[in-house]
């Protein structure tokens, strides 16, 4: 009987007076699951990956804080695995998740393509991946599901922001070269040029690696480069905010002299000063909808063929532009 009410089996009916007993006895005792044992029964591990590129970045904190509400009371826990944006630490991150210890994982990977993740998925392991890089589409036969904000349609309504403010130099802090993030954000840049017919100035465009000190050098350099330039469209808020910094230190006024924008919306941004304009992707929604997506792979409840979900966005205008 305290077996049935521990483990809520549905399928035995105890009298709720009974159950209560059962459940204050459990508590005065400081009775703990043997959650190995139960998952040795059940060939379920009840834990849940999330692997992030650079869990210091404040996107993805945010990101997993949203999955941890989804899941909280729905039996699962979850792993929280940091790849430090690197191609080998990702493939660490998978040959971990082969070896059984999750059901389940959200991937948000700058490097990984599609049939990376197929020795995964062939171990029955559920899939959510964060990002555009890797689709469903891709490998049609597997139950791999995805979501996305369209970077190229966000980073082009920043730039014709800037663009409808009055700004033609424009300089963008793209992230790391060769990531889906940058050449998307990138192409969107490149199309708001595009749709105002003015030239983009390829000198103007200096990669970083999404993180406060590449934009902070990153836009010395373009300070160096083109010392007339009047705004400056960031791949991420941190590399943004860097670059804020080394605006003040040449002692520039923002947005006077300099317009900056940032992508992301993390919770600083509007804490900086000037509070930052930029694009915001809701991630702890993400994060939420991801796990819910993941939950009904795990409960059987999601099609056979994965799904693909876009996601919203916003600009968020500001006093930096």
């Amino acid at each position: 009987m305290v077996s049935y009410v521990l483990n809520d089996n549905p399928n035995v009916k105890v009298p709720g007076d009974t159950r209560q007993r059962i459940l204050d006895a459990v508590q005065e005792l400081g009775y703990v699951t043997n959650t190995a044992a139960r998952n040795l029964r059940t060939q379920r591990t009840n834990m849940i990956a999330v692997v992030v590129p650079d869990i210091t970045n404040p996107f993805h904190t945010v990101f997993a804080r949203g999955v941890q509400r989804a899941v909280r009371g729905q039996g699962y826990e979850i792993i929280i695995y940091n790849t430090d944006r690197n191609l080998n630490e990702e493939h660490i991150s998978l040959r971990f998740l082969q070896q059984g210890w999750v059901d389940g994982a959200i991937i948000t990977s700058l490097h990984l393509q599609p049939e990376d993740l197929l020795p995964v998925l062939e171990k029955h392991i559920a899939l959510v991946v964060q990002g555009p890089n890797i689709m469903p589409d891709c490998v049609e036969e597997y139950p791999l599901d995805s979501l996305y904000v369209d970077d190229p349609a966000a980073a082009e309504t920043a730039v014709d922001y800037l663009i409808q403010q009055g700004h033609t130099r424009i300089g963008m802090i793209a992230g790391k070269a060769g990531t889906p993030p940058r050449l998307r954000r990138e192409q969107g840049y490149r199309q708001a040029h595009y749709d105002h017919n003015l030239p983009v100035d390829e000198a103007l465009i200096l990669d970083g690696n999404f993180k406060e000190e590449d934009g902070y050098h990153a836009m010395h350099e373009l300070l160096k480069i083109r010392p007339d330039i009047t705004a400056v469209f960031c791949a991420s808020d941190l590399m943004a905010i860097g670059a804020l910094m080394a605006v003040k230190e040449a002692e520039l006024r923002v947005p006077d002299d300099i317009a900056i924008i940032g992508y992301d919306d993390i919770p600083i941004a509007r804490l900086v000063s000037p509070p930052l304009t930029t694009i915001a992707q809701f991630q702890e929604a993400m994060g939420e909808r991801a796990a819910e997506m993941l939950l009904a792979r795990l409960n059987d409840e999601a099609p056979s063929r994965g799904r693909r979900e876009e996601m919203p966005f916003e600009l968020v205008k500001r006093g930096s532009a």
